[in-house]
């Protein structure tokens, strides 16, 4: 026998006895508590001493000495030495020098859901889970995954984390299939295939929630996750009430991180967001994610960022902000082996319409194609406002047919030509029969605009839209 190994035969009652009861109480036993204590507080960044915790780590920050016991959550965002840099996920007010900081490891109360002990709430690495699963289509809630529709608390959702790692480039199925959005102007002159990546360019006003809500409604997709982040908290109600209605709304999930949120909370939303798309895309299943806006998640990382010391780089955004962009869109895509599949569209604010705006130049360069709205279609009433000549669909080749490729081109050259020579046109300046690619230009120009115009609730699918581009170039041709 191994001078370590203990034969409970031989040994006496008593002493068994004694061992099992140990055994018994080990079992119960809980770990020890470790605490810190608050330092500082200065602008959007706590710091904490006397805990050695990962960056990601999820604390409570508790204080009692003002007499009303205070409390809130705060995610590890950097460290240096011995000092912890923790950003509050709610409002500060009542802590105070000294508040115990304790790593959340175990079930935390959730107002929404009710009791300590849901399943979901219990978390095992200390980084933040948020409830993700079945029980989320049709719902609305926030970046905590609190219900904001005033509804039954949730169920049929487990505890996941938010944070996931991109599927390797080599296992992802390429983009090979159109995807239906129900809009003429995408369907026929920027198709975009399913498990596409694109950027929706927009300045304020010229109908991109409308744009939005109409893909929400009428994309061939099975589920559509809608992650409203930094926007006016205004919208969120007007978005899923006047735009995507109750059609859409029955087979989507909205994320709400509004502009009042701190800014730990807006970049959470997003990643949380993109979490419960790859959840649904693990079922195999095709899930359509609307960003609105990608501009505003890059804000609040620019926020977290120089609070924590980070210098800037680029108009004012920290390189870490650069880094962050990619690390979040390359998680949408098709899935591995060809199960399931996130075809996303973030919006992208041009302020002043300026597309030369650090994170616009950016975007441009890590999503597969972009979408440009311009105020002078829109101020023209001409809607959806998409300039065809500014956007591009990097996947068209690979998801439609020699045919329509041809009839494309096609269409999009006889635009420009009349683009180019509408200062001409409107003065009276151009004389007929001077150029035969522009007089067919002129020509054509009314059924060319009619085609790409569509109303907020018109949908138009993928073969109707075929057949719409086909009609413009045929002699007498209408749609």
């Amino acid at each position: 026998m191994s001078p370590h190994t203990i034969d409970a035969a031989a040994m006496p009652g008593a002493l068994q006895r004694l061992l099992g009861t140990t055994f018994r109480l080990a079992s119960h036993a809980q770990p020890i508590a470790v605490h810190g204590r608050l330092i500082r507080a200065a602008g959007l960044v706590l710091e904490a001493t006397g805990l050695r915790l990962p960056v990601g780590a999820i604390c409570r920050v508790e204080s009692t000495s003002t007499g009303d016991s205070a409390s809130v959550e705060a995610e590890v965002v950097g460290f240096a030495d011995d000092r912890l840099f923790l950003m509050p996920t709610g409002q500060v007010t009542g802590l105070s020098p000294g508040a115990r900081v304790t790593p959340i490891d175990a079930p935390v109360r959730s107002p929404g859901l009710g009791i300590d002990s849901h399943p979901w709430r219990r978390t095992t690495d200390r980084m933040r889970h948020l409830p993700i699963g079945e029980g989320l289509l049709g719902r609305v809630v926030d970046a905590r995954g609190e219900p904001l529709d005033r509804g039954a608390p949730l169920s049929d959702v487990r505890s996941e984390p938010i944070q996931r790692r991109s599927i390797n480039a080599m296992d992802r199925e390429p983009v090979r299939v159109p995807l239906d959005t129900g809009v003429r102007a995408i369907n026929t002159l920027l198709t975009v295939g399913r498990g596409q990546r694109l950027g929706l360019f927009a300045g304020a006003g010229v109908g991109k929630s409308v744009l939005l809500g109409m893909m929400a409604r009428f994309t061939a997709a099975d589920v559509i996750v809608v992650g409203l982040v930094g926007e006016r908290g205004r919208e969120v109600k007007e978005f899923i009430e006047d735009i995507l209605g109750e059609e859409g709304r029955r087979r989507s999930v909205v994320v709400a991180a509004p502009a009042d949120c701190p800014p730990l909370l807006r970049m959470q939303g997003a990643l949380y967001a993109t979490a419960i798309a790859e959840y649904f895309r693990e079922q195999g299943r095709h899930v359509l994610l609307l960003m609105d806006s990608l501009t505003r998640y890059a804000m609040a990382a620019r926020e977290v960022a120089l609070a924590i010391g980070e210098p800037p780089a680029t108009k004012g955004y920290p390189p870490s902000v650069f880094a962050r962009l990619p690390l979040l869109v390359e998680r949408a895509g098709n899935g591995a082996d060809g199960h399931g599949s996130i075809t996303a569209f973030y919006t992208v604010l041009a302020e002043g319409d300026d597309q030369n705006d650090p994170i616009a130049d950016a975007a441009r360069s890590f999503l597969d194609g972009h979408f440009v709205l311009t105020r002078a279609l829109a101020d023209s009433g001409h809607y959806p406002a998409i300039d065809i000549e500014q956007s591009i669909s990097r996947v068209m080749h690979n998801v439609t047919s020699e045919e329509h490729m041809a009839l494309a081109r096609r269409v999009k050259g006889l635009w420009s030509r009349y683009q180019r020579s509408r200062d001409l046109i409107s003065v009276g300046a151009y004389v007929a029969g001077h150029d035969h690619e522009t007089d067919q230009a002129i020509a054509l120009f009314p059924r060319i605009a009619q085609m790409l115009q569509q109303s907020m609730n018109e949908r138009c699918d993928f073969h109707v839209s075929l057949s719409a581009l086909e009609a413009v170039l045929m002699p007498g041709g209408d749609r």
